[in-house]
């Protein structure tokens, strides 16, 4: 980073994940002087470059519903907003349910989806049979099944955005660590950096599971807890899914979608602690594939080609901390998205970028989203994570 013609901005975003490029895009979109640090050589290799992808409207509040409902149509509409092209596969979310208490949950999930105008619905076990016939039902109850929900490109969109925010006048640079924040009588002024002082009137904290860290920068509390999460793909195998349904047996957590020719799976492991650990934990691979074929007899033909780890970026209650902090005039939160940072960070970005440049989010109310929430009023929990 060259200091002398980087040292001042409107906004400085720390953070190079798909979040921080859809802020920047949006902010530079409306006029604002933006400068996006990552302190990564490239863009997304943090828990972006290592999610799954997922993207659904099926969510078990309401907010959470409007979020996907507004940013599904972003997602699918990118190429043609950014000039860049993106993988995208809309076969729909599976969830298998196979405990009465989830039957009951899911079904009121539907309910509610249904009335926001998400095309969900329930299905008994012979109307999975129909849809999945690859997967075993063995002790399935029913499940749920939303034909817009897909798999998308997160790395893919992290690129186009920061393109497009370029094209724009944003300045994007990587390799370069925040290391702190200034701030004077409740306001922010700069952000400190490994290569130089940055002067702005504003900052988004858009720093993934490193975010807790970066608000106590500003003196804030930031709620937000790193959980390790392992994923692996397979080499191609002839019984792989046809299509790239999301496939996911929500008592275990166990996912699996078609990739490459194979399968890419995972699982949530109840017993991970908080930490920023990305070591493959090999032994935990015994544990998915023992549900894995369980679920999905087909994967005794397949042969595991990666194993990989991300960072979950958890928050009390699996809801993003989005928008102003009381504390601190000019810091921002774009934060604690609980595995669900990709398919919502193109509205995040929009959301954001209103409230700094227009003095709140106009498109979505997300005052119910903010930091303050923990302390003022008893939040609601999103049961549908995974």
């Amino acid at each position: 980073m060259n200091v002398h013609e980087s040292q001042s901005a409107d906004v400085v975003i720390i953070g190079g994940g798909i979040v921080g490029a859809s802020t920047a895009y949006h902010l530079a979109s409306m006029g604002a002087r933006i400068l996006l640090l990552e302190r990564d050589a490239l863009l997304g290799t943090g828990s972006t470059g290592r999610c799954a992808g997922g993207f659904r409207l099926q969510f078990s509040t309401e907010i959470n519903i409007r979020l996907s409902l507004l940013s599904l149509p972003m997602i699918m509409a990118f190429p043609e907003e950014t000039g860049w092209e993106i993988d995208n596969h809309q076969n729909g979310y599976l969830f298998l349910l196979s405990k009465p208490e989830e039957v009951v949950a899911f079904r009121e999930n539907v309910a509610l989806q249904n009335r926001l105008g998400v095309p969900s619905h329930f299905l008994e076990p012979e109307e999975i049979a129909r849809l999945a016939p690859q997967v075993s039902l063995e002790g399935i109850l029913g499940g749920t099944y939303c034909a817009l929900d897909g798999i998308g490109d997160p790395s893919g969109m992290t690129q186009g955005y920061a393109a497009a925010a370029r094209r724009l006048g944003a300045r994007i640079h990587t390799g370069v660590r925040a290391t702190g924040i200034r701030c004077s009588r409740g306001q922010v002024e700069g952000v400190e950096t490994d290569q130089g002082y940055i002067s702005c009137g504003a900052i988004v904290n858009a720093a993934g599971p490193d975010a807790r860290e970066v608000a106590a920068w500003a003196g804030i509390d930031l709620p937000v807890f790193p959980e390790r999460r392992h994923v692996y793909s397979t080499f191609p195998f002839a019984e792989a899914p046809r299509n790239h349904m999301m496939v996911i047996d929500f008592s275990t957590t166990f996912y699996f979608h078609r990739e490459s020719g194979g399968v890419l799976m995972g699982m949530g492991n109840p017993n991970e602690p908080r930490s920023f650990n990305l070591n493959v934990d090999q032994d935990f691979l015994e544990k998915v594939l023992e549900i894995g074929l369980k679920r999905y007899p087909a994967l005794a033909d397949a042969a595991i080609n990666r194993a990989w780890t991300g960072l979950y970026e958890m928050s009390p209650d699996a809801h993003p901390i989005l928008g102003r902090v009381d504390e601190v005039s000019g810091f921002y939160l774009a934060n604690g998205f609980s595995g669900h940072g990709f398919q919502h960070a193109p509205i995040v970005g929009k959301l954001l970028a209103e409230e700094i440049v227009l003095g709140s989010a106009r498109t979505l109310d997300i005052s119910p989203l903010r930091l303050d929430r923990f302390r003022s009023r008893a939040s609601i929990r999103e049961y549908n994570v995974v």
